[in-house]
């Protein structure tokens, strides 16, 4: 069953009375995950058709009672507390968690998506290595728009890279068994119109209304890195470890280096992410966008490092070393200073909380 996990602290913003709506008879559950500035509660009541036990409301002290042992160390006022929706959401038996915020409401194509998937167009890297220390940066923006856009958390220094799509799959990228012209996705990204997920200079210096063009989905090969968020975003259960949200970093890069450490786990399983074409219009909640700059500085920084840093680690291959291979890849950023000893506390804990559920 499909469960779609948000964090906020607000009453249901159009945006997520948008998503109930298309969620409406489906009998797929939605996980709302609050924090100590609230809500108090959240109702849906009004939404036809999204039955009262298709919703799991969490505030903070429903968290905490959670049993999940997690739920008294994440910090509070935070981003971070999406972790106990998560959490939440395989207790309810997710076979696919479907990740959003807020402020992004579907468009009226949106539909669950499945995991196995073809008509896809692959990046053309500039190395067939795979897992070279040098990394191979892909503006996935690039392939659904000519204008000069680019994701959150690419390196300023790539934003003007060529990309190339091709029809050929690269060497790199794992062959589905039975029927050749799908491929296994257990992570999907979709992008977003209107407000798209981009960093605080391109608002400062191009900001306005956008609209990616409705082009096939592309998908990454190991040893290719773009940033991907948590705004429309599709988890399958062999995955699922990969959903933590770190919380000692910058607010800004808690989902941006989440998704270096969960493209990094892929490569270990003959995968990728798969990027799709916008599924959701972003209605931006209010921005400091000085304020974001400033967050997003250390990504600008130390994105390089991380990616070089994480395609240096040996890793097992397998579903079943997914979890330890994400231990594995925080203890490395310790070392490299990027967090600090305390995330490996969440982290035990968030894997521990895990077993709890297998």
């Amino acid at each position: 069953m499909l469960q779609s996990v948000i964090t906020t602290i607000q009453r249901p913003t159009d945006s997520v009375i948008r998503l109930a709506e298309s969620m409406a008879g489906s009998g797929a559950g939605l996980v709302i995950a609050g924090d100590t500035k609230g809500p108090d509660s959240f109702d849906l009541s009004s939404v036809d058709g999204f039955e009262s036990d298709q919703l799991s409301f969490l505030s903070i002290d429903g968290q905490l009672a959670s049993g999940f042992a997690l739920a008294d160390l994440l910090p509070t006022k935070h981003y971070c507390r999406k972790n106990i929706g998560y959490l939440h959401a395989m207790r309810l038996g997710a076979t696919c968690i479907y990740e959003t915020d807020d402020d992004n409401a579907p468009l009226d194509h949106w539909t669950a998506r499945e995991e196995w998937i073809d008509a896809l167009r692959f990046a053309e890297g500039r190395r067939e290595d795979g897992l070279s220390n040098a990394a191979t940066w892909i503006n996935v923006y690039k392939y659904f728009s000519n204008e000069l856009i680019w994701p959150r958390g690419l390196p300023l220094d790539q934003i003007r890279e060529s990309s190339v799509a091709t029809s050929v799959c690269p060497s790199t990228l794992a062959k589905s068994s039975g029927d050749s012209a799908k491929h296994w996705a257990p992570i999907q990204q979709g992008l977003a119109n209107g407000a798209p997920d981009v960093d605080a200079i391109w608002r400062l210096v191009l900001d306005r209304d956008f609209d990616f063009d409705d082009a096939p989905s592309v998908m990454l090969a190991p040893g290719q890195w773009c940033p991907f968020n948590t705004q429309t975003t599709w988890w399958w259960p062999a995955v699922y470890p990969l959903l933590y949200v770190p919380s000692y970093c910058p607010f800004r890069m808690c989902d941006i280096w989440k998704s270096f450490v969960a493209q990094r786990c892929l490569w270990e399983l003959g995968t990728g992410v798969v990027f799709h074409p916008s599924e959701v219009v972003q209605e931006r909640n209010p921005h400091n966008l000085m304020s974001d700059f400033k967050d997003e500085v250390p990504g600008y920084q130390q994105n390089h490092q991380i990616a070089e840093a994480l395609a240096r680690i040996e890793l097992d291959p397998g579903v079943e070393s997914v979890g330890g291979n994400l231990r594995r890849c925080y203890a490395t950023l310790v070392d490299e200073q990027i967090f600090p000893e305390n995330e490996m506390q969440l982290v035990d804990a968030w894997l521990a909380d895990l077993k709890t559920l297998a």
